[in-house]
């Protein structure tokens, strides 16, 4: 098939890439330089430049393709950027779905499980549990808008289907982007996790799931592609015995959580600049993200592999590219 992928140097885009390409598909990525990245460098790609903060553009790259992955996307989970969050995540995504329906190409909209409800402990939320929802920070709120318009262009008529992952981990993490947190937790020895927890999910496990949903996914479905229910306290102790970096003891107890999210909230008041560390992530780090993939698991054939291997690919992986 020929398929184009945007978001393509992100961590779950280059790995499907790879993916596809191992399958035998032509593939077209969205790049927003006109150099080739170094993380699309050694991959028989062709490219198509598109900048996704301009949406308007999105026609020019549309090519009788058989497939578009849409993976790209604004994280920023705070309480500013909300419009340049649904520029990129809303605004795009709303054309690009246009643009496949009107040419009649199947599209796979990657979203995310913080467009659902949380999960808790004993009770993993699924594809229907949307309400109530999650911290209203500009990520969560731009992608849930952006489902919002994904769903109105399959109303209309496209062939489309949309999939949510969980937090994924695992090597060809570029930026990096969750690895962030294996990298943080090898190099800073931070005494107490978060007291939350995710559903932790190899990369090319997703990867695998997405081309099973380009192939047998059914139009105007959700299927959430998530993984091992994980505390963070747990994670991060994973991640320390992989890495070899300092295991945390406890969990952070609310009043210093809330206590960090004020003080990033000050920083921004003060400098006009948004830390990683603000009560909306500080919430965020607070809620049990857990999830069942079952649906995915039955429709789709999805499978999930140990998370120790893949934290250790991801560790492996930054080594020798030169992060860790």
């Amino acid at each position: 098939m020929r398929i184009l992928v945007t978001g393509a140097t992100g961590l779950l885009g280059n790995n499907l890439v790879r993916i596809l390409l191992e399958d035998g598909h032509q593939v077209t990525a969205t790049i927003r330089t006109r150099s080739i990245p170094k993380s699309l460098e050694s991959l028989d790609v062709d490219t198509a430049y598109c900048d996704l903060s301009k949406p308007e553009s999105i026609s020019s790259i549309m090519q009788p393709f058989d497939a578009i992955v849409h993976s790209a996307a604004k994280i920023q989970v705070g309480w500013t950027g909300l419009e340049a969050s649904r520029k990129v995540n809303v605004e795009a995504t709303r054309q690009l779905a246009r643009a496949a329906r009107l040419r009649n190409i199947r599209m796979v909209h990657v979203s995310t499980v913080d467009a659902l409800s949380a999960g808790a402990w004993e009770q993993p939320a699924t594809e229907k549990d949307r309400e109530p929802a999650k911290i209203q920070c500009s990520y969560v709120v731009s992608k849930r808008e952006a489902e919002e318009a994904f769903a109105q262009e399959v109303e209309a008529g496209l062939d489309g289907l949309i999939v949510q992952p969980g937090f994924m981990v695992g090597p060809w993490d570029w930026k990096p982007s969750s690895g962030q947190m294996l990298l943080s937790v090898a190099k800073y020895w931070t005494p107490l996790a978060p007291s939350g927890g995710c559903s932790v999910v190899d990369v090319r496990d997703v990867a695998c799931g997405i081309l099973s949903a380009i192939e047998h996914g059914q139009r105007g479905e959700n299927y959430i592609l998530a993984g091992k229910n994980m505390s963070y306290f747990e994670l991060w102790r994973l991640m320390a015995k992989v890495s070899g970096g300092r295991a945390p003891v406890g969990k952070l107890p609310s009043w210093i959580n809330s206590l960090a999210g004020a003080f990033g909230d000050l920083r921004n008041r003060i400098f006009n600049a948004e830390p990683t560390v603000n009560s909306a992530a500080t919430q965020m780090g607070q809620i049990v993200h857990f999830y069942s993939s079952n649906k995915a698991e039955q429709a789709l054939g999805y499978k999930v592999g140990n998370i120790e291997d893949a934290l250790s690919d991801a560790w492996d992986w930054f080594q020798s590219y030169g992060y860790a």
